[in-house]
Parts: structure tokens; sequence; C-alpha cells
């Protein structure tokens, strides 16, 4: 009994990639996409993550080929790959899409798959994409998002080799069932409406937080890292609704309001107490801070 419990993951350990994901995007990026793993330790540390559980994140992310080991100015670090970096982007696409509801007018983008029960393995991990992508399942292998997640279900298309098993189309709905009862059908509503809220909830205090009453760096960084990671998961069961579609009282705009908020209140901050666990940089000469 205590081999099995001592075999599954710990709750710390869960959260460890997710949030190291959060902490390449958030923060490495800006920063110059490399980071030393001894301030990364530290700095996952103040956001409740032990340097175990962070050590074997890097190591699955490494071994996924997100990143590469790489020595700065002496410190031991890894460098974030092409595809790490083409990754983010993709995922930056679908997480700001709710920030921004789709135009009704610019319609539909319907994906149609016949994957063979032999292959079963490889349609779940086709219909979990494109759940994780925020569309919606109206019907037997079809699924439907806003037109303009059209690229992103190519790519999952693509990535899983079923090119000649799917059939993408682009269009208005011109008949038929009344759109607001398919898009009912197609998403949990009430449940994205509920994360929505528990994200006011949970942050509505820092944004209410008054001017004279500044952050210190540290918790400006592990609050930040937080809101980015709680933030970025929510628009993968949301793909930006167009707002006739949706029920009266729809909490998402006011989400967004409050996570734009503390976005400009904290990032600057955050940055900066994590660029202290970067190596020191060189400073210009003259000649350098004249050109510049």
């Amino acid at each position: 009994m205590s081999e099995t419990k001592s075999a599954r993951p710990s709750a710390t350990t869960r959260r460890s990639r997710p949030l190291l994901v959060s902490f390449l995007g958030a923060v490495v990026r800006p920063l110059g996409n490399w980071m030393p793993i001894a301030g990364t330790v530290e700095l996952l540390a103040q956001s409740g993550l032990d340097a175990s559980s962070v050590r074997t994140a890097v190591f699955r992310l490494k071994k996924r080929g997100w990143l590469e080991s790489e020595s700065r100015s002496g410190l031991r670090g890894y460098a974030l790959t092409p595809l790490a970096l083409e990754a983010l982007a993709a995922g930056d696409e679908v997480i700001w899409h709710a920030r921004k509801p789709a135009d009704l007018g610019d319609g539909w983008c319907l994906v149609n798959f016949s994957v063979p029960e032999s292959a079963r393995a490889v349609r779940h991990r086709l219909t979990a994409h494109l759940a994780s992508l925020g569309f919606g399942n109206i019907g037997s292998a079809v699924w439907i998002a806003p037109a303009r997640m059209l690229p992103a279900a190519r790519r999952a298309i693509a990535e899983l080799d079923l090119t000649g098993q799917c059939a993408v189309f682009v269009g208005d709905q011109v008949g038929g069932q009344q759109l607001t009862t398919m898009v009912g059908n197609g998403w949990d509503l009430p449940e994205i409406d509920r994360r929505y809220r528990e994200f006011i909830e949970e942050y509505g205090r820092e944004g209410d937080r008054p001017a004279d009453d500044p952050l210190d760096d540290r918790h400006a960084f592990v609050t930040y890292l937080s809101v980015v990671d709680h933030w970025r998961k929510l628009p993968f069961r949301d793909p930006g609704l167009p707002p006739e579609v949706l029920t009266e009282g729809w909490s998402g705009p006011a989400a967004v309001r409050l996570f734009e908020r503390l976005v400009a209140e904290l990032d600057g901050r955050a940055l900066a107490h994590a660029a202290r666990f970067w190596p020191a940089q060189p400073k210009p000469t003259t000649a350098e801070a004249a050109s510049g």
C-alpha cells in the first residue's frame, strides 16, 4: 500500500511542470530565452515548489526537446529550443483569444474525423488535443470552434499525422438547430463561467490593492506567476466565443479586465525580481552607451 502511494506523483510534482511552463513563457522568454538552473530552483521555491520537483520538471521538458543545456557566465542553465519557442507562441495564440471574443460574422471552424477503432489511442489524443484548444464537441467525431481556431486545428491534426483522416471546414451556420443550443451542448458554459468567477475571487483583492500600498518585488513575482499560470489554463476551455451565444452575466469580460490590470501592475517588478537571479550583465562601455 505504501509503495503504491509513493509511486504516485505528489500534488507538488503534478503542479511543477505546468508552473514551469508558465515560468518559461512569462519570465524566461523576456529575460533572453535562457535560465540559470540554480536561480530557477530558488525562484520557483518562492512559489511553493521544492527543488526536486523543479529539477524533475526541467528534466522532463529537456527530454521533450524544449530545453537544452547551456552555461553562461559560469552558471549552469538551460536555453529554450526552437521547439519550445514555437509551442509557447502557439499557446499564446490560444491564451489571448479569450481576451477578445470572436466575431460571430467570421463563422466557425468545424473538424470531422474518421479514425478506425484499431487506432483508438490516436483518436483519443486528437479529441483531447481539440478539447484542450477550446473546441466543443457537437456530435460523433464533430468538433467546432470560432473560425480563427483554424490554424490551431491544422497544427493539432498535422502533429498527429491525421491529415488524411480529417476534414476541416470554415463557414457560417445557415439553419437548423439554434446556435445558442448548439453552443450550450458543445461547451460546459456553467463550468467555464465558474472558473472565471474563481479567478476573480482569488485575485480580486490583488486588483483592489490601493496605489499607496505597493507590493514588494518578491510578492509581485509570486503573484504574477500565479496569475499567469492560473489564467493560461482558462482559455483552453474557452476559445473566445462570440458574446451573442453566451449566457447573460457571463463573467469572462470581468476576469479579462482583472487579468490585464494585474499584468500591467506586476510584470515589471516581477521580472526585475527574477532578473536578480540571472548572471549580471556587463555594463556597456562609454562608446556603447553613447551609440545606444
